[in-house]
């Protein structure tokens, strides 16, 4: 089923149509989230259905007889961390999203996002990325047969400008950050009508992301204590606080959620910043300088919602080092055999850090591996 409308995500019940290829709120420039009527979601039938995202079609932005733009993503393991936990004296596991089509939990986002942008007519896509997005979005639009246009930064590593290169895209190099490549791409989509997936700029990867909650709440039965989450553009974060309230309608979880922890890395930390000051909205990160390159992102289009779902969650944000992430990453890889990036280093780096500042889990703590180490440079 459809979604209702498209509401401002800052309470402002801005109602749009949702056949529009909405972009942000036309009022003040804010996220737009997709709200729904009341899901109904039998676990019979989610179980009998293959083990991917589209699984959960009910609470998707798809109709009923549509055919996702799919490449199977999602139903991405939940392990055990044995040598993690016993080092940490709590339960500690970790949600692969580098087993994901393209390695990284992209794909969930970009696979909503294509989906609804080819019902609704786009003629081609365009978004800025690090790297990950973009190559997702180049993969699920050679799926769609939609043209992709691609802005990188010029030193984002070749080997993930050359997998958007090798799935068809249109990759443009800029000079800067993700920011300046944002903009970019913003000024594409006005002069060529391509539709921008940006992060936060249209309401449809939030949806894929958020599907990452409904399989942890399937695969624990139930809430963690904690989730630990690399964050950058912060959409997944925002996503799985979303999906929590939508679980408990559709009658899957009662009223608790778990404490969500956002991990950004010393040298580009602005929702850190944000959260310790008690400041609703995040000032742009001058000069920012991570190897973690999804966290190198000076500036989040969704930075009060994140921030409102740390604290409304009892969580935190945390900085951590190059030093402390890399070491981390290389803890997940040789006592886990997980194949961890930088970010997924940082989520453990932070439980690091949270554990000896003196917090204690009666439950699960969940880090997140947002996507593989093969997709980075040669070190």
């Amino acid at each position: 089923m459809l979604p209702s409308f498209l509401e401002c995500s800052l309470d402002a019940a801005h109602r749009l149509e949702p056949e529009q290829l909405a972009t942000t709120c036309p009022h003040d420039g804010a996220p737009l989230l997709v709200r729904y009527p009341p899901i109904s979601l039998s676990h019979a039938a989610v179980a009998a259905r293959p083990y991917t995202m589209w699984r959960y079609r009910e609470a998707l932005p798809v109709d009923a007889d549509e055919e996702p733009v799919s490449l199977g993503e999602g139903g991405t393991p939940l392990l055990d961390a044995p040598r993690l936990s016993e080092r940490a004296q709590t339960r500690v596991l970790v949600k692969d999203e580098a087993q994901n089509p393209t390695a990284s939990f992209k794909a969930r986002g970009m696979s909503a996002a294509v989906t609804r942008a080819k019902r609704l007519g786009a003629p081609s896509l365009v978004a800025p990325s690090a790297g990950n997005a973009g190559g997702a979005l180049s993969a699920y639009g050679a799926r769609a047969g939609l043209p992709v246009t691609v802005f990188l930064p010029a030193d984002t590593p070749q080997i993930l400008i050359e997998e958007c290169r090798t799935y068809g895209a249109d990759v443009r190099l800029v000079d800067g950050l993700i920011d300046e490549a944002g903009r970019r791409a913003a000024a594409f989509s006005q002069e060529t009508g391509a539709f921008n997936v940006a992060t936060l700029r249209e309401p449809y990867r939030i949806e894929g992301k958020k599907t990452m909650a409904y399989e942890l709440v399937e695969q624990l039965g139930g809430v963690p204590d904690a989730i630990v989450y690399p964050t950058g553009g912060g959409t997944g974060l925002v996503g799985m606080w979303k999906a929590f309230d939508e679980l408990e309608r559709a009658g899957w979880i009662d009223a608790r959620r778990p404490r969500m922890y956002s991990v950004q890395a010393e040298g580009c930390a602005p929702i850190v910043r944000a959260f310790e000051s008690g400041a609703e909205k995040a000032a742009p990160w001058e000069d920012a300088q991570t190897a973690a390159w999804g966290l190198r992102v000076p500036g989040a289009l969704g930075d009060r919602l994140i921030l409102r779902a740390l604290r409304d969650s009892g969580g935190a944000a945390l900085a951590v080092s190059e030093v402390a992430l890399v070491d981390a990453m290389a803890r997940m890889r040789t006592l886990e055999g997980i194949d961890a990036a930088e970010e997924g280093g940082a989520a453990l780096a932070a439980l690091d850090a949270l554990l000896a500042a003196g917090s204690r889990f009666d439950g699960p703590v969940v880090l997140f591996n947002t996507g593989s180490a093969l997709k980075y440079a040669p070190r």
